[in-house]
Formats: C-alpha cells, structure tokens, sequence
C-alpha cells in the first residue's frame, strides 16, 4: 500500500504566502506524475499544478506566476510554494501521485487533504 501525507495548509490573509508538503510512503518502486488539486466549497475539484518524474510542471492559468510546484525524488516529496495567495485559493488541497508499486502495477493515490484558508 502507499500513503500520501499533505501538511501545511493554514489560515493567512490575503497575499501572504504558504508551502504544502506531500510525502509519500509505502510499497513505492517509483513514482511518475505528481500534483495538487483543490476543492473549493461548492466547487468541483480542479488540477492546480502537476509534475514529472522529468520536472516538467503544469499550472492551471489562475495560479501561474504564483504558485510554484516542486518535488524531491529521493523523498518521494512534491511541494507547492504558494504566494500571493487570494481569497479564491481558499480550499482544501489534495495530493495525487501515480505511483509503481514494488509489485511494479501503476496505480493513482489521493492523499487526504490540507485546507488552506485565505481571507481578505
């Protein structure tokens, strides 16, 4: 099994800055893409940033400029370094990784959320 573990969601004001963690844990062989979504209340999840294996990145248009995805292989960790954040960031953030297990089957993972709060 593999467990994905967010941290660092928060309350902030508006403009103020934040960095989410996402470890992964388990029966990892390796893992290809990573990414960030969030659910805002009322709303439907969306992709907010992914990741490579390679490091190539992708941002939903609202956040580009702003928001800043990263990962550290060895640890099997993706970051999202978020500045100036806004009120409509507000939302919970989930990881997802498609990981191959040590039984090498690729499979997709959900962590179980951090909520990031940003009022105005």
């Amino acid at each position: 099994q593999v467990q994905l573990v967010e941290s660092g969601g928060d309350l902030v004001q508006a403009g103020e800055s934040l960095r989410l963690s996402c470890a992964a844990s388990g029966s990892i062989f390796a893992i290809n893409d990573m990414g960030w979504y969030r659910q805002a209340p009322g709303k439907q999840r969306e992709l907010v940033a992914s990741i490579t294996s390679g490091g190539n990145t992708n941002y939903v248009d609202s956040v580009r400029g702003r928001f800043t995805i990263s990962r550290d292989n060895a640890k099997n960790t993706v970051y999202l370094q978020m500045d100036s954040l806004k009120p409509e960031d507000t939302g919970v953030y989930y990881c997802n990784a498609d990981v191959r297990t040590l039984s090498h089957y690729v499979r997709n993972y959900w962590g179980k959320g951090t909520l990031v709060t940003v009022s105005s």
